[in-house]
């Protein structure tokens, strides 16, 4: 492996951290011996034609330093290859590093980590979810929580994460169960009222939310969490408990598994690792292998 590596950096992430991390981070690489190469962009698009030009130009791993979204963007350069992907994770939310049991807002932490990973080899192949072209690699979430962002993503004013609990309020005061058609793997299509729909191939989504529990980024299979058609109030008592996982108990809460899910919904959007995806229907597959780790 080549020992020239390419950071890939969000200086925008967690509020000015991007930008500070990746110091910290170079740091750890060059003193383990590795020659450390920035790209940034203009923007979302541009910083991907470069990562992808990187990788086309065999760097030895690619490096994303920023939050859930930054990695997002990474996976799209390297998914399906295999460059490695590293994450020094300082953005928001962080749930794919979380999920891989990296290092969450500590860059010079994570530098070693990574450093050590592929000097010595220790580099591991997990899953990721797959919807058209893009790849997600933490949750394809849909219904009240996409709701709620495509609302909050509207709003001007107020700024960072009380903007997302506003608009978590105003849609409890306009909330309703949403009628789905779902399809897991090859079987039947089922008709369902839902309020959401999560697909999990990570566990967590939202900085911590444990939709989907039981996600393994290694068995080839998504966890479909499925909340059904409660009502505000069972809503607002299930809610706290996704934070510990332990919703999936609930009587209105099912959970499946399977490598193909088509959701239907008419009028929701469907999130992937907090990126808007596009209006349902989407179909998502779960890809085994299809993305090389460094540091786990």
């Amino acid at each position: 492996m080549t020992s020239e590596i390419t950071l890939f950096v969000n200086p925008t992430a967690g509020r000015g951290r991007g930008a500070h991390a990746a110091q910290p981070a170079a740091s750890a690489l060059r003193a383990a011996g590795f020659s450390v190469r920035t790209v940034l962009g203009e923007n979302a698009g541009d910083a991907l034609t470069r990562a992808r030009a990187a990788v086309a130009d065999g760097t030895g791993a690619l490096i994303a330093v920023g939050g859930d979204g930054m990695a997002h963007l990474a996976l799209q350069a390297v998914a399906g290859t295999r460059t490695p992907l590293g994450l020094v994770a300082v953005g928001t939310g962080n749930d794919l590093a979380r999920a891989l049991g990296l290092p969450v807002r500590d860059p010079a932490a994570a530098g070693r980590r990574i450093a050590d990973a592929l000097k010595g080899g220790e580099l591991h192949d997990v899953d990721l979810g797959q919807v058209g072209d893009r790849w997600f690699g933490t949750v394809l979430a849909s219904g009240f929580d996409s709701r709620v962002n495509d609302r909050g993503n509207r709003m001007r004013w107020p700024t960072g994460r009380f903007r997302y609990d506003l608009a978590m309020i105003a849609e409890l005061a306009a909330f309703r169960p949403f009628p789905y058609r779902i399809r897991l793997d090859d079987g039947e299509v089922q008709e369902i009222e839902a309020t959401l729909v999560a697909v999990g191939n990570g566990s967590s989504y939202g900085g911590g939310m444990r939709i989907c529990p039981g996600a393994d980024l290694t068995d080839g299979l998504f966890d479909i969490t499925v909340v059904g058609d409660c009502g505000r109030a069972t809503l607002l008592r299930v809610f706290p408990s996704v934070y510990r996982g332990t919703h999936v108990d609930h009587p209105k809460v099912t959970v499946h598994r399977a490598a193909k899910v088509e959701i239907s919904a008419a009028g929701i959007t469907g999130y992937a690792d907090g990126e808007p995806l596009g209006p349902l229907p989407l179909t998502a597959r779960c890809v085994p292998g299809a993305v090389r780790v460094a540091g786990l």
